[in-house]
């Protein structure tokens, strides 16, 4: 079977999540197997995580679109990426945004912000800028950001990521260790921070100054 039968078998069993079709069709156009290593690429459009070493993991398909669709993503946003991975995510919000956005993804490990934007650029993106940093920290440089998205557990809400979100900006971000919560964190036009639990997830330990 063909990737791009793969993936539309994966796609179409999306949608009993309540997945919108512009989500959905933004996942489509991503080719996933881009996105992890060549060894495991049989595996690429099963609904799962999969390893991209040095113990972090590309998230599964459903994840990402749940993600995306709490964020509310539109067209010509600029968004912050915590955790750059294998760029799979950013890939999705790349398409999501359209090349009027632009989506700035940080990445602490040296050797996997290479993979993502090795990745990236096979892939065509480039509205994408990947960069090796410490994530928890955010980027200060292009903040403020229309939405963060954060793909590692943080122990609490980093503060510099509160900072960093412009005024009716939507923040997704998994917080706790152990028992982890995915938390959907807004702020209105007069600055004003309000958190709300969408449920329980399984992701890596965010590792940084604000992590662990």
């Amino acid at each position: 079977m063909e990737f791009e039968e793969r993936r539309k078998i994966l796609i179409d069993s999306l949608k009993i999540n309540g997945i919108s079709d512009r989500v959905l069709d933004a996942m489509m156009r991503v080719p996933r197997h881009l996105f992890i290593p060549e060894r495991l690429q049989e595996t690429a459009y099963m609904d799962m995580p999969l390893p991209i070493g040095h113990d972090q993991t590309i998230s599964a398909p459903h994840m990402v679109a749940i993600m995306c669709e709490l964020l509310d993503i539109s067209s010509g946003m600029k968004i912050l990426e915590v955790g750059s991975g294998s760029g799979y995510n950013a890939a999705i919000m790349a398409e999501l945004v359209g090349d009027e956005g632009h989506i700035y993804t940080v990445e602490r490990i040296p050797e996997l912000a290479y993979f993502a934007e090795k990745n990236l650029k096979r892939a065509g993106y480039r509205n994408v800028t990947v960069l090796q940093d410490d994530g928890s920290c955010g980027l200060a440089k292009h903040a403020p950001y229309e939405r963060i998205s954060v793909t590692s557990a943080a122990p609490e809400v980093p503060r510099p990521l509160i900072d960093q979100l412009a005024p009716e900006g939507i923040m997704a971000i998994p917080v706790g260790n152990g028992e982890q919560q995915l938390v959907v964190v807004k702020k209105d036009m007069k600055g004003k921070v309000s958190y709300k639990s969408w449920g329980a997830v399984i992701f890596v330990p965010l590792i940084g100054k604000y992590g662990y």
